[in-house]
């Protein structure tokens, strides 16, 4: 049995019914770290998960005593690699040989749940590998930290970003009590992101499907479910089946550079962005909103055109890098495995 299924399932085998925050959490009170006990804040917290979902308050504060503030998430928080990259560093990060071998290799694994993905969601097979790929190299780098110690740190004391990881925390909890699963035994990354394709709490809750049809909903551990949640991502943001992603594309003059996007969001259709001197290399209707990205690679500076699709790629990842990375490893991989 699967390490994530095994933890579910002897969580739920204890006989814990989330009324609120199981007793057995806590139990171990005189062992814990204790690094937010008397903490205003997490009072505060528990008070409103009190409140607001029928948590039990002193079980609660018995879960915090537990958890950890951890400086290296703090220190890990402040320097995300698209910051201070650009293309020509960003993308050989991603694409290379090693994980569009191993993209191959997940693919002929998981064959028939990337094909039964495909035809109900419409997200083809080879971004839903690319997506776990990048994630987490398909598994191999999930993340080693307790997520209640990630969201935990990040809530209470990172201030520029309390409120959203406080909102994740509470996201994690309800999580939890409907999983019927131990909180601190799940693991993620340094910011609260879970599983092959690392979901926050969120969108675990808003999009993680039972895909293998098990009853449980295990993206740490089984390929299947992942598979499913990400495709089912991509068609709840927008996904347009049968339709392309991004296109290659020239400038006429310089200043057809005003054209330049400023954020992610599509402001523009092609048409509008033809007439300012854009021409794509594919053969693509003149009324799809489009983004115009210019980017710096090994050979120079290029110019894409991001379509619809390209958009629903930023929802998973707010970066155009990171969009255009997913974009060629899918299509890498799919070219390795003969996939047209």
């Amino acid at each position: 049995m699967k390490k994530g299924m095994q933890v579910l399932r002897a969580w739920a085998a204890r006989g814990v019914h989330w009324v609120g925050i199981a007793g057995a959490i806590g139990m171990s009170g005189a062992a814990g770290a204790g690094d937010y006990d008397g903490s205003p804040q997490v009072a505060e917290f528990v008070s409103e998960m009190t409140r607001d979902y029928g948590f039990a308050g002193e079980q609660l504060m018995g879960l915090f005593h537990d958890v950890e503030r951890k400086q290296s998430i703090l220190d890990a928080i402040s320097r995300p690699a698209e910051r201070v990259k650009t293309w020509k560093e960003y993308r050989p990060i991603f694409v290379t040989d090693a994980r569009i071998s191993r993209g191959v290799d997940f693919w002929n694994q998981n064959a028939e749940a990337l094909a039964r993905a495909e035809q109900e969601y419409g997200v083809p097979a080879q971004y839903i590998v690319s997506i776990i790929g990048v994630e987490t190299f398909f598994g191999r780098n999930t993340g080693n930290f307790k997520v209640m110690d990630a969201l935990s740190t990040l809530g209470f004391d990172y201030p520029p970003r309390a409120d959203f990881f406080r909102k994740e925390l509470k996201q994690f909890l309800l999580l939890a009590r409907e999983q019927q699963v131990d909180p601190l035994s799940l693991t993620g990354s340094y910011a609260g992101a879970m599983g092959l394709p690392q979901f926050m709490p969120s969108s675990f809750r808003a999009y993680a499907v039972d895909f293998d049809g098990d009853g449980h909903i295990n993206i740490w551990s089984d390929p299947t479910d992942a598979i499913g949640s990400v495709a089912n991502y991509f068609k709840q943001h927008g996904w347009h089946t049968g339709e392309p992603v991004v296109s290659q594309a020239e400038i006429g003059t310089s200043t057809a550079e005003g054209a330049l996007t400023q954020g992610l969001e599509p402001q523009m259709n092609l048409g509008q962005l033809r007439s300012q001197g854009w021409r794509t290399h594919d053969v693509i209707r003149d009324d799809l909103m489009v983004t115009a990205m210019r980017l710096e690679g090994a050979q120079g500076t290029e110019y894409w055109v991001g379509l619809p699709n390209f958009y629903v790629i930023t929802r998973y990842n707010r970066s155009a890098m990171y969009a255009m990375a997913v974009h060629q490893l899918a299509g890498e991989i799919a070219k390795a495995r003969g996939v047209h």
